[in-house]
């Protein structure tokens, strides 16, 4: 069955159109009232967003290599791969591991007897020459959209000056000796850029001190003292009040006694523009003991170990927040609702010293998986793992400009846009394809260049009067009808470029 180029669908006009009107409701702190919030226009239209991880994991800067990227890996269990974990951010709970590779290393590097929390002493020497105005001017000119900053990753490390600071007496002053977040945020809205605040709700190994090795050991993660959940809520308030974040990104989950709906009933009615992640599941104490029983145990440690040796997969439904958060994954169709891909450039989120030119993404690979989300109706969420001055890695800077240097071309083609009836096809020259839409236009995105002038696109037509030209210079492209599908003609030899766009017009809006 062939597909005639026509303008979005109807369902995806009025979808865009409620997202774009500014709510005047009243959200209460309900399932029920939270659930009918949308994702507001701007980020529907944003496509990219750049995601930082920065924090005292940055100093030591290192985890194994994986021989894959991503949540699945080989390990047999889940218990290997914690032990093993190519996440540098993840340093001090696989430093519990007394018989794995980070203890080896950090013995031989830093001495048995040198505490992870001393890390924050060299972190906030080198936190003294970090121009965050760098950061903000880069990644207005790689066409990011908006920035999301961890504030406080597992470690518990704070990365703004808090009125309420980590209580634990063994780890006085434990946060940035700069307002990070607070001077980031003035200068990625000075660039126009959105800012949003990541936090970890649930877990915060300052207050747990518990190896998290199987999946009955991350269910049960987090402190369940009603004093951490007031700890959590009264940073998520100060978070929003003092820095009126446009996305408001936890992670993990959210402690089950902490007010977490009245915190997010909170933010839409005070933020009618912001929009809130997925991921605030709570374990409440019956569900963490009920997995401890022996037989449920079992299976819960079996379903964790499948998962990571096989690879995480997305959740379909959202029980709160605004939308999915796959990590390392892209979705296979048009989603109905909108998601965020997030995935760091290499192996790992934070800095990790280890990695090399081999274990990044490729900028090719990067510009196409790009495409492929936002066709399927998906932001990317590109991390960079800076070192503890604050400089990015090179690798990571060199990807990015690609990755700029291709919207500077086709970025119309990406931003504002809508998925189209089907998110994909072919050529007949093997080569993958991708759909983007306006109103009255569509874009046809390969990925990949064509070694022939003349080439067809398989399953699509064109109605008499519609308009073709290559995105990269304008020029007009001469096209016919095959049967099914269509035929183009070149009038010039492709240029070297992971992906070209061809501009449809189409003739109900000539």
């Amino acid at each position: 069955m062939t597909d005639e180029a026509t303008t979005p669908s109807q369902s995806t006009k009025a979808a865009k159109s409620a997202k774009s009107a500014k709510s005047t409701t009243k959200y209460e702190p309900t399932k029920e009232s939270l659930g009918t919030h949308r994702p507001p226009q701007w980020f529907m239209d944003a496509k990219l967003g750049i995601f930082i991880h920065w924090g005292i994991y940055s100093v030591p800067a290192w985890a194994p290599i994986a021989k894959k990227q991503g949540l699945g890996q080989e390990y047999a269990t889940m218990q290997e791969h914690m032990r093993n974990n190519p996440y540098a951010e993840w340093y001090l709970n696989s430093l519990r591991f007394k018989d794995g590779p980070y203890q080896k290393h950090h013995e031989e590097v830093y001495g048995k007897d040198f505490p992870y929390e001393k890390f924050a002493d060299e972190f906030n020497e080198s936190i003294k020459s970090w121009k965050p105005s760098n950061w903000a001017e880069f990644f207005q000119k790689i066409h990011a959209k908006y920035v999301v900053i961890t504030s406080k990753h597992h470690d518990g490390f704070l990365l703004w000056p808090s009125e309420h600071p980590n209580p634990n007496p063994n780890l006085e002053n434990y946060s940035a000796s700069r307002d990070i977040i607070g001077e980031l945020t003035d200068e990625v809205k000075a660039k126009g850029l959105k800012m949003g605040i990541y936090y970890s709700g649930v877990i915060d190994w300052s207050f747990d001190a518990n190896v998290i090795d199987s999946g009955v050991s991350f269910i049960n993660t987090g402190s369940t003292d009603q004093n951490y959940a007031d700890y959590a809520d009264a940073h998520w308030y100060e978070l929003i009040n003092k820095y009126k974040p446009s996305i408001v990104w936890n992670d993990i989950g959210y402690p089950h006694k902490g007010k977490m709906k009245e915190i997010l009933a909170y933010y839409y009615n005070n933020f009618p523009d912001g929009v809130v992640n997925d991921r605030w599941d709570q374990s409440s104490n019956f569900v963490r003991n009920f997995v401890k029983f022996p037989g449920i145990k079992q299976l819960v440690n079996k379903g964790a170990n499948s998962l990571f040796r096989k690879g995480m997969t997305a959740k379909k439904k959202i029980a709160f927040g605004d939308y999915l958060t796959p990590e390392y994954q892209v979705l296979e169709e048009i989603a109905p609702n909108k998601w965020e891909s997030c995935r760091g450039l290499g192996q790992s989120f934070g800095y990790n010293q280890n990695e090399t030119e081999e274990h990044y993404i490729a900028a090719d690979e990067l510009i196409r998986s790009f495409i492929d989300i936002v066709s399927k109706n998906g932001n990317l969420l590109i991390n960079v793992g800076p070192k503890p001055d604050g400089t990015i890695p090179e690798p990571q800077i060199q990807r990015l400009t690609a990755l700029g240097n291709w919207l500077d071309v086709n970025g119309e083609a990406i931003f504002e846009t809508t998925p189209w009836q089907k998110a994909s096809t072919t050529t007949n020259l093997g080569i993958d394809v991708r759909f983007t839409a306006k109103p009255g236009i569509l874009y046809v995105h390969l990925l990949g260049i064509p070694k022939e002038s003349q080439f067809i696109i398989n399953d699509l037509n064109l109605e008499f009067g519609a308009k073709i030209e290559f995105l990269l210079d304008k020029s007009p492209v001469s096209w016919e009808n095959q049967g099914a599908n269509l035929k183009l003609n070149l009038p010039q030899k492709i240029p070297d470029t992971p992906a070209i766009v061809f501009k449809i017009t189409l003739p109900t809006h000539l």
